[in-house]
């Protein structure tokens, strides 16, 4: 197998099951939910850039397939097809992005009324990992940029980076919370959390059944 048949094989795999698992969960849920909840799920909106891909693929395994027949079986010219495939995930890698993060969410299927910030607080980094449909809701971050934050460091007084472990969401008492980890000496906070724009807002916690109810709720989640 050449280095072009491999490469378009791998991409197929990979995100035709990315591509199934979205079509599918459409198809799925699209009767039990009105047209503009269905259209706020991110993935509803960047799923024809998946399906372009999918029969970009398509179509440059059939051209290389047959170059190949030809004299030199195609040498000089197969790889030029990675090239142009990887531009095209380049020119929307946010979507693509997006997309794995929604094909492991557990909004994915979802046709509950939604008690919770949803898609509208879907950020960089976020995946929602448990949702109790009632009270809680629990997002993990995937250690990428989109996953730190800059704080003040109460201690020193200077700005330290802190990895964003989670945020819980607790609805009946419309609260959020922010489980940290900092990034130079591993110490771990929980902190009010309130999303705002441009920029977010966080608060220490005194009460102590906030705190013992936020790490319960992480601690709680089964890890993939």
């Amino acid at each position: 197998m050449s280095k072009t048949d491999e490469f378009i094989t791998s991409e197929k795999s990979y995100y035709g099951k990315i591509y199934s698992e979205i079509t599918f969960a459409i198809d799925e849920i699209q009767d039990f939910l009105d047209n503009d909840t269905l259209r706020n799920r991110k993935y509803f909106s960047r799923q024809a850039v998946l399906k372009r891909y999918i029969e970009l693929l398509d179509s440059a395994k059939a051209d290389n397939k047959s170059k190949s027949k030809g004299f030199l079986g195609g040498l000089f010219n197969g790889d030029k097809y990675i090239g142009l495939l990887d531009d095209y995930k380049k020119d929307h890698s946010e979507e693509f992005n997006q997309l794995e993060k929604c094909s492991k969410c557990e909004c994915l299927k979802c046709t509950a009324t939604c008690r919770f910030d949803s898609c509208s607080g879907c950020r960089s980094g976020k995946n929602i990992a448990y949702c109790d449909h009632k009270k809680t809701n629990v997002a993990f971050f995937d250690n990428s940029e989109g996953s730190i934050i800059k704080l003040v460091n109460n201690n020193t007084g200077e700005d330290d980076r802190y990895l964003i472990l989670a945020i819980v969401q607790d609805s009946e008492n419309d609260k959020r919370y922010i489980l940290i980890e900092n990034l130079r000496d591993k110490e771990r906070f929980i902190l009010y959390y309130y999303p705002k724009l441009p920029e977010d807002d966080y608060g220490e916690i005194t009460n102590e059944a906030d705190f013992n109810y936020a790490a319960a709720a992480y601690e709680n989640v089964e890890r993939q």
